[in-house]
Order: C-alpha cells, then sequence, then structure tokens
C-alpha cells in the first residue's frame, strides 16, 4: 500500500505554497502531479520543479498512469498528491488509489461557477465529485495553508 499523506485539489497544481508549506507540514518526500496535461508538458514540468524543496521528488504522472503504477511505490516514498480538479480525485479513487482525505486549497471562478468558500468556486459537477468522494468514504477539507484553521465542507454541496 503506497504511503499517501494527503491529496490536494489546487488548480494552480505545484506552486510556492504547495511546495514548502504542505510538504514541510506533512513531511513528504515525494510530490506526484497528477494531471494529464501537465504529465505531457516538460516545460510546465520545469517550472513546477523550480518550487519543490530541496530533496524533494516530484512526478508528473496521468490520471490513468497514476493508477497503474501507485501501488508499485516504495515504503520510503512519502507521496503528497496534487491534482487540479475533484473529477481527477474521483477518478484516481474509482481506479483504486488508496484516498482517505483531500484537502481542497483552491479552485478559482470561472464562467458557470459560483463562489462557495474564500478561495473555492463549484459548478454542478464538482458537487458531484464531491458527493460520490464522501460516499466512497474520503475526507475532505477546505484549507489553504496548514497555518489555517479548516472551513466548513458543506459549502462545498450548495
Amino acid at each position: 500500500m503506497p504511503n499517501i499523506l494527503l491529496t490536494r485539489i489546487d488548480n494552480r497544481l505545484l506552486h510556492g505554497q504547495v511546495a514548502t508549506q504542505w510538504t514541510n507540514v506533512l513531511g513528504a518526500n515525494l510530490i506526484l502531479v497528477a494531471n494529464d496535461e501537465v504529465s505531457t508538458n516538460k516545460m510546465r514540468q520545469g517550472l513546477m520543479d523550480m518550487a519543490a524543496p530541496n530533496g524533494v521528488a516530484t512526478r508528473y504522472f496521468s490520471i490513468q498512469k497514476t493508477i497503474d503504477v501507485i501501488g508499485k511505490a516504495a515504503d520510503r516514498q512519502l507521496i503528497f498528491i496534487v491534482c487540479e480538479t475533484p473529477q481527477d480525485v474521483l477518478r484516481l479513487v474509482e481506479g483504486g488509489v488508496p484516498i482517505k482525505k483531500v484537502n481542497i486549497g483552491n479552485m478559482h471562478m470561472a464562467e458557470g461557477k459560483r463562489q462557495v468558500a474564500k478561495v473555492i468556486a463549484v459548478d454542478d459537477s464538482d458537487v458531484a465529485a464531491f458527493k460520490k468522494l464522501t460516499e466512497l468514504g474520503v475526507e475532505l477539507e477546505i484549507r489553504r495553508v496548514p497555518s489555517e484553521g479548516t472551513e466548513d465542507i458543506e459549502k462545498l454541496f450548495s
């Protein structure tokens, strides 16, 4: 069983805040960005690598590759998974990735979305994915950074 410390939804994926604060608090030594587009975009990977703390490895896998290889992770790998959307996390969980807790950190406002928390905007598809994740026993939390308190997750379902 892979040592998945936390899975985070952040539409910015890997950036300074995620790389430093969350990785340090979790004690992760591997940041796995599970994203179909980034898995083939070397330029974006290079930019994200610059944000990764020294001594922390990065991997950029498609959603399907993550499902296929996560079970082969070594015990010494302390994994922090970062996804762009709740739909991507749901695909991972439904694909057998043993995700127990999801931190919702940033989902930008866009056309068709409604603001439900300070940095969270959702549409009906997002709400459906969050509902399915909770039905599958995944714990959800809204928290931008580790030093802040969590927000009420019921906001996600409005």
